[in-house]
This record gives structure tokens, sequence and C-alpha cells, in this order.
């Protein structure tokens, strides 16, 4: 694993984000949430994301739009983002860092962000969508987080 190797090279912690912190940092923290990564309005998406409407059909070096309200670049759009948990509903009621069915369960992880060929709906930060471990596509990529 990837991260197994980071740390040992940092003497750091870094694993793949959950999928509620994913979230949480992609819509711009507690305050001034916005839908997508960086802006609430769909016709000023393109200031933000690479997505099927700008992307030329690949992908594209992280940074060359603008960041959300954390700073973070490329959270919507470029690249669907592997997150930690696997996938599965969540219950009806309110959560506080909801995670998937539990770390040792499942068959498909949560991945997050829509990609550089998607629609503006499916960059949402709150859109999910799911794929086996195994799966490697050119549309789909990660960012580490650094755990306390």
């Amino acid at each position: 694993m990837a991260s197994t190797k980071l740390n040992r090279l940092t003497g750091k912690n870094y694993r793949l984000p959950t999928e509620a912190e994913w979230e949480y940092a992609a819509g711009g923290g507690s305050t001034n949430r916005t839908k997508w990564a960086g802006t609430n309005s769909e016709s000023s998406l393109g200031s933000y994301a690479w997505y099927n409407g700008n992307s030329n059909n690949q992908t594209h070096a992280v940074g060359t739009k603008s960041p959300n309200g954390l700073g973070l670049y490329d959270m919507s759009g470029n690249v669907w983002e592997w997150c930690r948990d696997w996938y599965g509903d969540y219950s009806s009621g309110g959560q506080s860092n909801p995670q998937g069915p539990g770390p040792a369960s499942g068959s498909t992880r949560v991945n997050r962000g829509g990609g550089w060929d998607d629609d503006p709906s499916d960059c949402r930060a709150a859109n999910r969508c799911t794929d086996t471990p195994d799966t490697r596509l050119m549309g789909l990529g990660f960012r580490v987080a650094l755990a306390p």
C-alpha cells in the first residue's frame, strides 16, 4: 500500500480520508459550505473544476484551477478520489463523521469528486460513487490525509 511506504519514509501517519472528511474538505469546512468545491454556482464551476464541459477529455495538472475555501485544489472534477470507507447506505438520522458498513467489511469502496468526463451534477461535493478496490481507471486517483 502506498501510504505504508509514505509513512515509513516520512515517519508520519498518512491515510486515505474517510468519506465524511473528504466531503467536509471539498465543501469548504464548517462555514461557507458550497455545493461544488469552491462554488455554489454551476456557471462558475469551470473556475474550480475540470469536468466534461471544459476538460478536453483529459486530466489536468493539479492546481491549475482556483482552490476551494480551505485552499484545496481539484476536489471537484479532474479525477474521482478514493476514500477509505467501504460503500454502504447512510442511516436516516443525523450523523457525525459517518462511515460505511465498517473498515473490515464490504466489497466496494467509496470514491468522491467526479472526474474530467463527468457532468457538473457528478462533481458535487455530496455525490458518491463506488468501485472495487482493484479498479484502475484513468479518471480515478487519491489524495492522502495526515492523521494526528
